[in-house]
């Protein structure tokens, strides 16, 4: 086991379903990583005791600051406070090299803003943190989808779609993920019917023209009928895709692939991998077995990124 690689686990919004999925993957990640949780002793044990569910006799800690009751299925500032402390202390080792990588459980949006965070979620935390321009990229081995927008309002994206910035995000994309092909998604219905519908797409047009031509190849295609892109078709000859906001990448992966999927940030100078899915407080601490294969899932990931 000391050779197994080291995985600091942020262990997400307590009154959610996080902490459930980490004691009881505990002895299958086990076999193929050393796990680092960031959590302090009096909170495992309260959720322990809630859950009714041992604490494994090697589940190594790292003191994570913080002692409030736990709720379940609510979002409470407390827990909002505590699952943002237990992730910059994942970051926190593998900044100092003490862990391979981290694998985040899930925090709850709502319990953040009532903590006053001034950040919607990890990614915005990494990329503020590294000032680094983090990338979003969900999926499983049958296919990715990175996030060109993310947690925006839907009647803000319009106005992010820019030309330049589109154009960098594409290159960073290659450059994490060499990948050869890339399915690009217009932003409006009929990809805009030649500027009936919007005009968005002679920018998104513009940027995979400019980006192809940096490349040398045509690694990006023309932008994509959104209601087509996921197609059977389209997914036997792309891997990867790109969307212009939120919903319109996940909703389709999700339908496709819900258990399984993960997310990746790329363009980070450490390896960060999540569950794909949220607190799930409607099942939280009531005997419901959640779904452990996407976190499983992440921290192979992480393991196979951290040997790149």
């Amino acid at each position: 086991m000391t050779n197994f690689p080291k995985i600091a686990i942020s262990v997400g919004d307590l009154n959610g379903i996080g902490i459930e999925i980490a004691l009881k993957s505990h002895n299958t990640i086990k076999e193929f990583c050393q796990p680092i949780y960031c959590i302090n002793r009096q909170m495992l044990e309260q959720a322990s005791m809630l859950l009714n569910i041992s604490i494994p006799d090697d589940f190594n800690i790292y003191e994570t600051f913080g002692d409030f009751e736990i709720i379940p299925s609510k979002a409470t500032k407390e827990a909002g406070i505590f699952s943002y402390l237990s992730f910059m202390d994942a970051i926190t080792l593998a900044n100092i090299k003490n862990v391979d990588a981290i694998c985040t459980l899930p925090i709850n949006k709502e319990a953040w803003g009532k903590a006053k965070l001034k950040y919607k979620g990890h990614t915005e935390v990494l990329r503020d943190f590294y000032k680094k321009d983090a990338i979003m990229m969900l999926g499983c081995s049958s296919m990715y989808v990175a996030l060109f927008t993310e947690h925006i309002a839907l009647k803000d994206v319009a106005k992010n779609i820019k030309t330049n910035k589109l154009v960098k995000f594409l290159k960073d994309f290659i450059s994490c993920t060499s990948a050869s092909k890339v399915a690009v998604l217009a932003l409006n219905p009929h990809a805009g019917d030649g500027g009936v519908l919007g005009k968005e797409e002679k920018k998104i047009r513009k940027a995979i023209k400019k980006a192809n031509k940096i490349f040398g190849s045509d690694i990006f295609s023309n932008p994509l009928v959104p209601d087509t892109a996921f197609s059977p078709n389209n997914r036997k000859n792309y891997k990867y895709f790109v969307a212009m906001y939120h919903d319109q990448g996940l909703a389709p992966l999700k339908a496709l692939y819900f258990d399984e999927s993960i997310n990746v940030s790329l363009n980070l100078p450490i390896i960060r991998t999540s569950v794909d899915h949220g607190t799930a407080f409607d099942i939280a601490y009531k005997n419901k077995n959640p779904n452990t294969k996407s976190y499983i899932n992440a921290i192979k990931e992480a393991i196979s990124l951290s040997k790149k």
